[in-house]
């Protein structure tokens, strides 16, 4: 089983940014891919950015391009999401998970295909 604990959430005014960290202990991440999602107050959990496990290959949900990038320090067990340019409606919880398929290519949007979840950090734009 692994933990997942993400941090670097908090209060920003719009067009702000923030970069969130999370951070895998209890076994290696490094060959699964990983992604971020994210929940509003009374709205459904959305599927945000993921990446392949050697971090060749991104997908961001529509409304998130050109603005978050997803990284990840496999030596480090951490994966990133650089978020610029904030919007209000980006305000959520915001989730990191760990997928199937080590070492593969395949990603996923759907919460179902993730296995491990952090307990997310909180993310506030203002307007």
């Amino acid at each position: 089983q692994v933990q997942l604990v993400e941090s670097g959430g908090g209060l920003v005014q719009a067009g702000g940014s923030l970069r969130l960290s999370c951070a895998a202990s209890g076994r290696t991440v490094s060959s699964y891919p990983m992604a971020w999602f994210r929940q509003a107050p009374g709205k459904e959990r959305e599927f945000v950015a993921a990446i392949t496990w050697s971090g060749g290959i991104t997908h961001y949900v529509e409304s998130v391009k050109g603005r978050f990038t997803i990284s990840r320090d496999n030596a480090k067990n951490t994966v990133y999401l650089q978020m610029n340019s904030l919007k209000p409606e980006d305000t959520a919880v915001y989730y990191c998970a760990a997928g199937r398929d080590p070492y593969g290519t395949r990603w996923s949007s759907s919460r179902s295909w993730y296995d491990d979840w952090g307990q997310g950090t909180q993310v506030t734009v203002s307007s």
